[in-house]
C-alpha cells in the first residue's frame, strides 16, 4: 500500500473534521479534497447560501492551508486579484505589491459576476502557478489550489465563465439543500463561523505537497487508460455534445482517478475510481447543442455507455 499519514496526520482524519462542520455532503468533501490532492481547482456551482464558501474555508482551516478571499464584481480589475507595481519615491524603483492570488487557498467567490477581463487574470496562475505584472513573472506558493464558487447562470448580474477558463477547473461540484435531518442539526447546532475557527489543522502545506507527489506514483496499467481513453473519444464522437474532452480534461480525469485511489488507500487505479469522479471532471467541459439540458445528465449518459473492460 502506498503510505499515506496516519494518526492525526490523516486523510481520514481531515475528512471527519471537514464533514462535522459540512453536514450530509461527505461526497462532495472527498471529491474536493480529490481535487486538491491531484493538483487541481476546483468550481461549486449553486445557488447562494447551501454552504460553498464555509466549505472552503473549511478546507483550509482542516488542512491548515493559508486562506484569502476575493469578492468577485462588476469592478473587479486583474490588478485587484494578481496585484500591481507601485513607483517608490525613496528608492526611485517600482516595487510589486502581491495581490490576494499569493496565498495557498484561495476562495474566488460568486466568479462569474465579474466582467471576463478581470476573470482571465486567473488563467496563467491556475494553469501554471505564477503571474506576470509589467514583463515580470512571479511564482506563486505551493501548494496553490483554487476553489471558484458561481451563481447559477439564470440570475442577474453573472457573466458566463468562457470555456477557456472552465477547462482549467479539474472539477466542478454542486452542494445542493441538505436532507431534513441534517438541515435540523445545523439548525440546532453552533454557528459554522464560530466550529470553523475552533477547528485545528489537520494536516499542514508539506503534508499536501507529499500526498500529491504520491498520487501521481499510484499505478495506472494499460487496460485502465484504453478505459480512460474509451470515455474521452466517446465525449468527442459528436452524438453527445458538440464539443468533448480536450488532452487537458484527459489528463485531469488520470490525475482525479489516481487521486481517489489514494484516498480509498490503493497503489493502483481501477474503473471503479475513474467512474467516480467522470462527472465532476467532465459535465463542466462538454459543450452541448439546444437539444440537452444538462451537461451533467450528458456525462452521466456517456459513463453508461462504455463498458467496463
Amino acid at each position: 500500500m502506498i503510505p499515506i499519514p496516519t494518526g492525526s496526520h490523516s486523510l481520514a482524519a481531515a475528512c471527519a473534521a471537514i464533514n462535522q462542520i459540512i453536514l450530509g455532503k461527505e461526497r462532495a468533501v472527498r471529491l474536493s479534497l480529490c481535487c486538491l490532492l491531484a493538483g487541481g481547482h476546483l468550481l461549486i456551482e449553486d445557488v447562494p447560501g447551501v454552504g460553498k464558501t464555509t466549505l472552503a474555508q473549511t478546507l483550509a482551516k482542516v488542512l491548515g492551508l493559508r486562506y484569502r478571499r476575493i469578492q468577485f464584481t462588476s469592478d473587479l480589475l486583474p490588478a485587484d486579484i494578481t496585484g500591481v507595481s507601485v513607483y517608490e519615491r525613496d528608492t526611485g524603483r517600482f516595487s510589486f505589491h502581491p495581490g490576494p492570488v499569493f496565498t495557498e487557498l484561495l476562495l474566488a467567490d460568486e466568479i462569474n459576476r465579474a466582467t471576463p477581463k478581470a476573470q482571465s487574470a486567473l488563467l496563467e496562475a491556475m494553469e501554471e502557478h505564477q503571474v506576470t505584472v509589467d514583463g515580470t513573472t512571479h511564482a506563486l506558493p505551493h501548494p496553490f489550489f483554487v476553489v471558484a464558487t458561481q451563481n447559477p447562470s439564470s440570475q442577474l448580474g453573472t457573466y458566463a465563465l468562457p470555456e477557456s477558463e472552465l477547462d482549467r477547473f479539474l472539477m466542478c461540484l454542486s452542494l445542493g439543500y441538505p436532507s431534513a435531518d441534517f438541515e435540523r442539526a445545523l439548525l440546532r447546532g453552533a454557528d459554522r463561523r464560530r466550529l470553523i475557527d475552533a477547528e485545528p489543522a489537520v494536516l499542514n502545506p508539506a503534508d499536501i505537497l507529499s500526498l500529491q507527489t504520491q498520487v501521481r506514483a499510484v499505478t495506472v496499467s494499460e487496460a485502465l487508460l484504453d478505459y480512460l481513453q474509451a470515455l474521452v473519444e466517446r465525449t468527442r464522437d459528436g452524438k453527445h455534445a458538440l464539443t468533448g474532452l480536450s488532452p487537458r480534461a484527459a489528463l485531469a480525469l488520470l490525475r482525479a482517478a489516481q487521486s481517489w485511489a489514494l484516498l480509498e488507500g490503493r497503489q493502483a487505479v481501477l474503473p471503479e475510481d475513474v467512474q467516480a469522479v467522470f462527472v465532476a471532471v467532465a459535465a463542466h467541459r462538454l459543450t452541448l447543442d439546444a437539444t440537452h439540458a444538462q451537461t451533467q445528465t450528458v456525462a452521466e449518459t456517456i459513463l453508461k455507455s462504455v463498458p467496463i473492460p
